[in-house]
């Protein structure tokens, strides 16, 4: 009986034994599969005492060195991320070293082309100077555009008819169709004087111009100069001629005066000299309207909308360029239908004309 009982007390002892080391290795797998969610959600020092929180307090059967082993493990966490943050920054720096033209963000790209051996830096002046002033103040205009295209062969039949006498008697060496764009531009202009008017933001003004004053776009190698005809109204389509070769001279040269690049009302440019068809034209703050001439073409187009019959038309591309806060999408296309009547009837301009 003796023996029995030492037997008896032996296994509860052993089975107790087995039961402490079982709830404890329970908890400590508890407690490292919280620790270990912690430190990957949290990501922070703070796992431990997270830990700390969720199972001690709530059971109490986690131990201090068990806090501590998982502390340990969040701070082994932390310096491995710490390694990898200033592995990353090393070969960040090495790229920077060996590809210096590449910027980072919050960088000048200026600042590295002008540190380069073969670069050159130069002044902006003259012609180039003014356009960067007034095409950063046309980014303030809210733009619209309308486009349509021209039917040329009257006006081109009408030109070539018209060149020896503007060879003969006003000295035109070449008569270009300019001349007949800023005229009809002038009668439009006289019966939509919206369009030859500038606009004052700051007083919420707008000027009508009785003068039409209309500049022309010139390309020259010193940069795009925009001389200016003054009083269009007042002078026949062979005297804007003439001064327009006399504008055209003095930008190629470089000599034009203040005066001749001075307060235009109105804007036009033959982009179509150079190439391309259609375009956006910037408004050059304060007018409020701009036009530009695309590249004329010889393309099939429908006789009327009631037969199917083709012809060939030289076709010229138009686009217009206007301020928004002045001018609204149908006076744009009523004035654009009025210029149009005129370059493609150009013998009415007679009747328009004092």
């Amino acid at each position: 009986q003796r023996n029995t009982s030492t037997d008896i007390s032996r296994h509860h002892r052993h089975h107790s034994t087995m039961k402490i080391l079982f709830q404890e290795c329970y908890c400590k797998t508890t407690a490292l599969i919280i620790a270990l969610s912690t430190v990957i959600i949290i990501n922070s020092n703070n796992a431990a005492h997270a830990l700390n929180v969720l199972v001690v307090g709530g059971s109490g059967r986690v131990g201090g060195s068990t806090v501590r082993w998982i502390k340990t493990l969040s701070d082994r966490q932390q310096e491995q991320h710490h390694h990898q943050q200033q592995q990353q920054q090393q070969q960040s720096q090495q790229q920077q070293q060996q590809f210096p033209q590449q910027t980072t963000a919050g960088s000048s790209p200026q600042t590295n082309i002008e540190q380069s051996s073969t670069s050159k830096t130069i002044p902006l002046r003259g012609y180039h100077r003014l356009m960067v002033k007034s095409m950063t103040t046309s980014l303030q205009i809210p733009h619209m555009v309308y486009t349509d295209e021209i039917h040329m062969d009257q006006l081109t039949h009408t030109r070539n008819t018209l060149r020896p006498l503007a060879n003969a008697q006003y000295s035109i060496r070449k008569l270009t169709y300019m001349p007949f764009f800023v005229k009809a531009a002038s009668l439009a202009l006289k019966e939509f004087p919206m369009v030859n008017s500038t606009i004052d933001v700051e007083d919420m003004t707008m000027t009508f111009h009785d003068s039409h004053d209309i500049g022309v776009a010139v390309d020259t190698e010193r940069g795009l100069a925009v001389p200016v005809v003054k009083a269009c109204q007042d002078k026949s389509v062979l005297e804007i001629a003439q001064e327009l070769q006399r504008l055209l001279e003095a930008a190629m040269e470089g000599n034009l005066s203040e005066e001749d690049i001075a307060n235009p009302t109105f804007t036009l440019s033959n982009i179509g000299a150079i190439g391309g068809t259609y375009m956006s034209p910037v408004v050059v703050p304060p007018q409020v309207a701009i036009g530009a001439m695309g590249r004329i073409q010889r393309l099939p187009r429908f006789v009327d909308d009631f037969s199917d019959k083709v012809e060939a038309v030289r076709i010229m591309p138009m686009s217009w360029g206007g301020d928004h806060r002045a001018i609204d999408g149908a006076t744009m296309a009523k004035f654009s239908n009025c210029w149009k009547s005129y370059c493609e009837n150009p013998s009415s301009m007679l009747f328009a004309m004092r």
